[in-house]
């Protein structure tokens, strides 16, 4: 017969589970679902279905990048990434020149649930001063993220990663982390856990950019 658990390793095993957050909870990829690798810029293949989708729910294309930008210090890693839905996929090195925020969510994620009211209100108030990107992490179902991004009414830009391929370069526990990203590229500042005001997240802008809203 095994020996009870003491309760001190019971304890340590509940402290890790909360601090892992949404990670604890993610889904094993369903085979067959990891997007194929893209040259930076190309054109995501997807099925019609999934960029139907993607129009009707009112999410933007995703941006141009530069595509033989290489990872700066403290900057975002060279990872080429899918564009939710299909359309250009984006080498996240290459985003500069404006100020970003991005949003590492899943759909399976509750605490994602409980900030994307936050997102979608201070994106709409940034206008054209910074811009939004959302990163769907870890997720093997794309049309049930399509389908969340526009009930959230997220206009903004989604891509993809299945793989978690930025896991190691951006040091991924689990979602939600939001990045602020200044004009060079470099990571202003990393928030981890759901965003729980508006009021939090322009206050971070404010202070992290440079950006007042």
């Amino acid at each position: 017969m095994m020996p009870a658990a003491r309760p001190a390793a019971v304890a340590a095993g509940l402290l890790i589970l909360l601090t892992t957050g949404c990670s604890a909870l993610s889904p094993s990829a369903t085979p067959g679902t990891t997007p194929s690798a893209q040259p930076p810029g190309a054109s995501t293949s997807s099925d019609p279905s999934l960029a139907a989708a993607k129009k009707q729910a009112g999410i933007a294309d995703c941006p141009t990048s530069d595509a033989d930008a290489q990872a700066q210090p403290d900057g975002l890693p060279a990872v080429t990434l899918p564009c939710l839905g299909g359309g250009r996929s984006v080498n996240l090195a290459g985003l500069r020149g404006t100020p970003t925020v991005i949003n590492i969510w899943a759909q399976w994620c509750g605490p994602c649930r409980q900030e994307a009211p936050h997102l979608r209100a201070v994106a709409e108030r940034a206008d054209n001063k910074i811009n939004f990107l959302g990163i769907d992490y870890d997720d093997p179902d794309p049309a049930a993220a399509i389908d969340y991004a526009g009930r959230a009414k997220w206009s903004y830009p989604q891509l993809q990663d299945q793989q978690k391929s930025i896991k190691p370069g951006l040091r991924i526990l689990g979602p939600p982390q939001t990045l602020f990203i200044d004009e060079s590229g470099r990571i202003a500042y990393r928030h981890n856990g759901p965003i729980t005001s508006d009021r939090e997240l322009i206050d971070a802008i404010d202070d992290h950019l440079g950006v007042r809203l």
